[in-house]
């Protein structure tokens, strides 16, 4: 992984106005992630993780603070910055191929060029036999496999997730994860995924950047050092490592500090 950052996160604060005053989301965030990584954002419940994502896509506006992709000040959505949500966002009326074209129609790519594209990813994330289906045919893991091959296919330089596998089945969740991984190697894609699930956050990271409680502040950013320089394909190879329990365990001790500060407070 090369080291240079990509993104740039600086001081940032969100506030969402209220009648009361204003509901204070995020504080004084600042971190980087550097090209080819994937960093992941966790931390407890309700501590601005999705909010800080939609601020790094620009469909939030920071109340103070700077954010910057390669360099460049974020301000507002833009194609470099592909997204995968939760929810599923295939248009039902259009089939695979035609759903991951889409986008690349809308940004003017020649017909000839978006169809070989479109046909890249759909075969990247095992889509081939179903290019022709529509999604109400499709199982859940399927619809984020299409969500996923649409975004990849625009050339994002960042490809941003929001707990794109929290609605599935443990299963199929593991699975979707594991094809993550294996399309990040094939593409070499940064990406920056949000989680509340600590396994799915170890399994996939190289580095967490772990939030505070409301409202959320950096807490600390966990380097995974056990993981570096092994080339992790399953969950198997994960728990089998010299250190993930104590990495686990240093986690979920986090996350319950979080907690009891919360209920103090």
């Amino acid at each position: 992984m090369q080291s240079s950052t990509i993104l740039s996160v600086q001081n940032v604060c969100k506030t969402f106005p209220t009648r009361g005053g204003g509901v204070e989301a995020l504080r004084d965030v600042s971190f980087s992630v550097a090209r080819n990584e994937l960093c992941v954002l966790l931390g407890p419940s309700g501590c601005g993780k999705s909010t800080l994502l939609n601020i790094v896509a620009g469909l939030h506006t920071p109340t103070s603070g700077t954010l910057s992709l390669e360099g460049r000040p974020i301000h507002g959505p833009a194609r470099e910055r592909g997204m995968v949500f939760q929810s599923y966002t295939s248009f039902p009326w259009l089939t695979v191929l035609e759903n991951v074209e889409y986008g690349m129609k809308l940004n003017g790519i020649p017909k000839a060029e978006r169809r070989e594209r479109a046909l890249h990813y759909i075969d990247l994330v095992h889509l081939t036999k179903f290019r022709d289906a529509y999604p109400k045919t499709l199982s859940g893991g399927m619809k984020q496999r299409v969500a996923i091959a649409r975004t990849l296919a625009n050339a994002p330089e960042i490809l941003l997730m929001d707990e794109p596998y929290g609605a599935l089945d443990a299963e199929t969740r593991w699975h979707m994860q594991e094809m993550l991984l294996d399309i990040m190697r094939t593409t070499q894609t940064t990406i920056l995924l949000v989680t509340h699930d600590i396994q799915e956050a170890i399994f996939l990271a190289d580095r967490i950047v772990f939030l505070s409680a409301h409202p959320g502040r950096l807490k600390t950013i966990l380097e995974l050092d056990f993981k570096k320089g092994k080339e992790i394909r399953s969950k198997e190879d994960l728990v089998e490592l010299e250190g993930y329990p104590e990495c686990e365990r240093e986690i979920m001790q986090l996350m319950r500090g979080e907690a009891k500060q919360e209920e103090d407070a």
